[in-house]
């Protein structure tokens, strides 16, 4: 009764604020994009602002416009647009922003067809990657496992999809990576080793070579920490 409670309760609270949606024509025509909007809270909505599909810790991650503070998800968040209030830097926008901000028209075929990474060929997903590779992720008893096509994607830099084969059209498992801990393993019987860990959960990965497995250890390490791109692992470093 209370999960039903508190399932209510959201449910009138993101009608709540969603509602704000139709008051906010005078900030888009006079303010959008000039002055940094007040952000919804992560916690008041469950599903997107835009496109209203639930939101899930592994497929769909809560993103926020920049330009109208919406909570919306990363597809309906694939745009950017310079933002005066930003030095005209480009910023991440939800769809409706970009198209006013800045005046075009997003093809149908990005807006209707637009397929979540989970559906993607993985040889689409693999040429636009941070790394991807074989790896073999053991099971619990550290003996057998399932060896697969392993990819951290680059417009989804914080996830760990997994495919069976490089030429699969579909992922089979994904794994958020923010917030594990990566760890070395001793190298025993010539097998090279690491582990992700959070809490009780713990994935152990068998790579084929030493180069190979430091360098997943290295991506690994970034997309736990919330290190996006590589340049600002470089801005971190130099400070």
């Amino acid at each position: 009764q209370d999960a039903i409670d508190r399932k209510e309760k959201r449910s009138e609270t993101f009608k709540t604020v969603h509602g704000l949606e139709t008051d906010t024509s005078e900030l888009k025509t006079e303010e959008l994009g000039r002055r940094a909007p007040q952000w919804v809270r992560d916690n008041l909505v469950t599903m997107c602002m835009r496109c209203k599909e639930p939101f899930n810790a592994i497929t769909r991650r809560r993103h926020h416009c920049r330009a109208c503070g919406y909570v919306v998800c990363a597809r309906c968040s694939d745009y950017r647009a310079e933002l005066p209030y930003d030095g005209n830097r480009l910023n991440r926008v939800c769809q409706e922003c970009y198209v006013f901000l800045t005046g075009h028209v997003v093809s149908e075929e990005r807006e209707g067809r637009h397929k979540g990474i989970l559906e993607k060929g993985a040889a689409e997903v693999s040429g636009r990657s941070l790394l991807c590779s074989s790896l073999q992720l053991l099971d619990k008893n550290g003996k057998g496992g399932t060896r697969g096509w392993f990819v951290i994607p680059q417009d989804d830099p914080l996830v760990l999809y997994i495919y069976a084969a490089p030429q699969d059209v579909r992922a089979h498992t994904s794994i958020p990576l923010l917030g594990y801990q990566v760890k070395d393993l001793p190298q025993g019987d010539s097998r090279h080793l690491f582990q992700l860990a959070q809490s009780r959960q713990v994935y152990t990965f068998l790579a084929d070579t030493e180069e190979l497995k430091q360098r997943w250890m290295k991506a690994m390490a970034r997309s736990a920490a919330g290190i996006t791109r590589l340049e600002e692992e470089e801005e971190d470093e130099d400070s």
